[in-house]
């Protein structure tokens, strides 16, 4: 089972290459965090804050890839904790197909945030970080 998320937090510290942002359950009470770069941090911040840059950024181009090949983004999933590691798909509408993308869930995130693609993730997930 999947349940839908938000992103609740981001959380920038400039002296450290940890970023935070936090997960939370859409009418629910359970939250996680998740250790991410400082680049994708920046990257997601960016993209919900809806500035823009004069150039397409690595997240606005996987974005753009996927739209100019008659795709749309439909969800971030993220399916699975392996030895501490998050593990994401995109998942990807095409010609009636869904597509799947591993990628790492900072990515993930950054790629949809710009469009407010909706975050899930799977009932186990949450109930061995909750």
């Amino acid at each position: 089972m999947l349940v839908e998320m938000e992103l609740a937090r981001i959380i920038i510290q400039e002296t450290s290459e940890q970023q935070i942002i936090v997960l939370r359950e859409k009418g629910g009470e359970r939250a996680f965090p998740i250790s991410i770069g400082i680049g994708e941090a920046l990257a997601i911040n960016r993209r919900v804050n809806g500035l823009s840059m004069p150039r397409p950024m690595t997240h606005d181009l996987v974005l753009n890839v996927i739209r100019e090949m008659g795709g749309e983004l439909e969800r971030v999933v993220i399916n699975d904790l392996r030895e501490h590691t998050f593990i994401a798909n995109l998942e990807i509408r095409r010609e009636g197909e869904i597509i799947e993308v591993d990628c790492r869930p900072s990515d993930a995130i950054a790629v949809g945030a710009a469009q407010e693609t909706p975050i899930f993730v799977a009932e186990h997930v949450l109930e061995q970080v909750c």
